[in-house]
């Protein structure tokens, strides 16, 4: 079996990997359809709120690993192009923004993303992650957190490319490549733009901090 052809295969199984619907499942878990209660979005935070801290950490843990695993999977392939493995990233994303298994209304994709940069370029992922926390301590917004993050990745990530710094698995070509840096930022725009309610909440002073009642959530 050629290269390419494996490749493809890997992209579709990171494109259904992704369309795991994990909060929907550990709510069905405890008799409840995370579509319908709090801001009846499936990710962590929402399972968090409605089922509380243990289940919203399982569902962050595994929505994660739906992004890492299918990167770090690709990247083991030899001779991968590295189309390849950026087409990975984004099957992963859009697997859990538009799951094949819930009619295609998914997250908002900030986990699964967060895994998928993770092993790519971890390095980048990290400094956005100290500022996701930053911004939530200071704020308590989780919405505005993740938004922020997003926005400096790509900034920070072209920081470590032109500072020539390696990332962890050995991908370092493409972890530097132009197309990837490009790549990020594509991720950061579907990032803002799947948050646009939330943005418009932050403006009008109606969005809902975390830890007090609210259908406003994110990832």
């Amino acid at each position: 079996m050629s290269v390419t052809m494996i490749a493809v295969l890997v992209i579709l199984g990171a494109y259904l990997l992704g369309s795991i619907p994990w909060g929907f499942l550990i709510g069905k878990m405890y008799d409840i359809d995370i579509r319908t209660v709090g801001s009846k979005n499936i990710g962590a935070t929402n399972v968090t709120r409605t089922v509380g801290k243990t289940a919203g950490k399982v569902c962050f843990f595994l929505d994660f690993l739906k992004g890492a695993l299918p990167v770090l999977a690709i990247q083991m392939i030899k001779d991968v192009p590295d189309w390849a493995v950026l087409v990975t990233m984004m099957a992963a994303i859009l697997g859990h923004i538009f799951p094949v298994f819930l009619k295609f209304k998914g997250g908002k994709g900030v986990s699964t993303a967060a895994g998928a940069i993770m092993a790519l370029v971890p390095y980048p992922l990290l400094v956005s992650f100290a500022v996701w926390v930053v911004v939530f301590l200071v704020s308590r917004y989780v919405s505005l957190a993740s938004i922020t993050a997003a926005v400096v990745l790509p900034i920070v990530a072209w920081g470590f490319s032109y500072c020539n710094i390696d990332g962890f698995f050995g991908s370092s070509k493409i972890a530097k490549s132009p197309v990837t840096l490009c790549f990020l930022a594509v991720v950061a725009v579907l990032a803002v733009v799947r948050h646009m309610g939330n943005i418009r909440r932050l403006l009008n002073g109606t969005e809902g901090r975390f830890g007090k009642n609210s259908g406003t959530e994110t990832k």
